[in-house]
């Protein structure tokens, strides 16, 4: 069965400013390394490393998610959602998807798609084209979103319409 590539989500959009965002582990358009997929598909499942800057002054914390549009799933699939991120924060090592006690001041992940709260790697069905994978970083006007844990990504997503300031993001690939 063939499937068309769904739209960029982000590209459907209300448009907001973009920055810089950096990792010393994935790369627009690259393929994913084992280390950043999910140990169902023979990975590591380890959260890439990730560094932010030049985003808005008035910025109060962030938000970081990863999303795979290409999920068959028909909204797609919620990989990881980091929430609260304090201002100071411009970036986050390798490996601090695994727990909230990795991440800094009151963050804390919601749950992904896996139905975890922490980085759940790629794992695309075997035989489907490359997925691509939107590592995000939203620049929030607020110091908290207001949510807890236990909301899903679809709702951070919602919340963060009304509060985002600007974006930037990273589109590795990944299939098998």
């Amino acid at each position: 069965m063939h499937r068309e590539r769904v739209p960029d989500p982000y590209d459907l959009l209300p448009e907001v400013p973009s920055f810089s965002l950096t990792s010393e582990d994935v790369a627009d358009g690259e393929h994913l390394d084992m280390a950043h997929v999910h140990d169902s598909a023979d990975g590591e499942n380890d959260s890439p490393q990730l560094s932010w800057s030049d985003f808005p002054e008035e910025t109060r914390s962030f938000v970081v998610s990863c999303l795979d549009p290409d999920a068959p799933t028909g909204s797609g699939w919620w990989h990881w959602m980091v929430v609260d991120l304090p201002v100071s924060t411009t970036s986050l090592p390798r490996g601090a998807g695994a727990s909230d006690e990795d991440l800094p001041g009151k963050a804390f992940h919601t749950r992904n798609d896996y139905g975890t709260r922490d980085f759940g790697g790629a794992a695309p069905p075997p035989g489907d084209p490359p997925h691509r994978y939107i590592f995000a970083v939203h620049a929030v006007d607020v110091e908290s979103l207001g949510l807890t844990p236990d909301v899903t990504p679809a709702v951070v997503a919602g919340t963060l319409q009304s509060h985002t300031l600007a974006r930037a993001t990273l589109r590795p690939i990944y299939g098998r």
